[in-house]
């Protein structure tokens, strides 16, 4: 049975960056409760109380592994459990509006402004030292006539990245002619 593998006590200045998903166990005990048993009836959970930034290698045990108390882990594959721990940082960075489309004819754009004009961005010291700037999810402008505001939100493709509030609102001010 694949089993996912959850974390307990990670450290608030660490995040895991690499980590397996999920756990193979063989499991034994009566065949009426095994026919019964579903994945949520089993957890697999590592405590990271102790892990350190960088890569970790943790043994998984039975003890790990939490299950109905008929029954018995026969065994585990992988045995250990592989992680890469980073710190978690924080830095400022510029917004910057996505906008698509053209403002209806005989209108061109002059100006976009975001408000906030920075953001605070969260995560994984690799994943963050890569970000200069992050993008709003795309405005669509198409055929607009006048002045208008947006309510957008960032966009967090970027993996483990977090911003305590993702929404920001986009102006766009037009002017008449070109």
């Amino acid at each position: 049975m694949d089993v996912p593998i959850g974390f307990k006590n990670v450290p608030p200045n660490l995040e895991i960056v690499e980590a397996p998903k999920t756990v193979s166990i063989d499991i034994e005990g009566q065949e009426r409760i095994l026919k019964k048993l579903r994945q949520d009836d089993v957890r697999v959970l590592l405590d990271l109380g102790s892990v350190k930034k960088g890569k970790s290698v943790l043994p998984l045990t039975s003890a790990n592994i939490a299950l109905p108390n008929t029954l018995t882990v026969i065994d585990i594959s992988p045995q250990t459990a592989k992680l890469m721990i980073e710190e978690k940082i924080q830095k400022r960075v510029p917004v910057k509006p996505v906008i698509i489309g053209s403002p209806a004819r005989g209108f061109s754009i002059k100006s976009v402004e975001v408000e906030p004009k920075t953001i605070e961005i969260k995560g994984p010291e690799s994943a963050i030292a890569k970000i200069f700037a992050i993008k709003t999810e795309a405005v669509d402008i198409t055929e607009i006539t006048g002045n208008v505001q947006y309510r957008s939100y960032i966009d967090l493709s970027a993996r483990n990245v977090n911003i305590d509030n993702p929404e920001v609102v986009v102006y766009i001010t037009l002017k008449k002619g070109e």
